[in-house]
């Protein structure tokens, strides 16, 4: 059989992984927040709480997003944090992990933070 013929098929099926493998992870977010909001987010809100007035990195539940502010305010149900004087909220349903910004042995700021 020529090659030429397997190329489609082979691009056919990679697709449909993809598109799978993607309404798989936005499964998996929803049924997160759903969890999170019947049994209340209260211990996300409390860590959150300790991090007031301090700068930051908050990364969400998609890797590709990583913030990083100072966090001025937490309510309910999300997060207040101040960069370069904009002011952004971030979902607290989509937070995983919140921690100060690094720092070096003289307390600069690391320039390069690797998770």
């Amino acid at each position: 059989m020529n090659p030429s013929t397997y190329i489609p098929i082979i691009i056919l099926w990679v697709i449909i992984f993809y598109v799978l493998f993607r309404n798989r992870r936005a499964v998996v977010a929803r049924q997160i927040i759903k969890k999170r909001k019947m049994e209340g987010n209260t211990e996300m809100k409390e860590l959150a709480k300790r991090f007031i007035d301090k700068e930051c990195l908050i990364s969400s539940f998609d890797s590709n997003h990583q913030f990083e502010g100072v966090i001025k305010e937490v309510s309910n149900s999300a997060i207040l944090v101040e960069k370069n004087g904009t002011v952004e909220a971030i979902n607290l349903d989509y937070v995983i992990r919140i921690r100060e910004y690094p720092r070096n042995k003289k307390g600069k700021k690391k320039s390069v933070v690797m998770d």
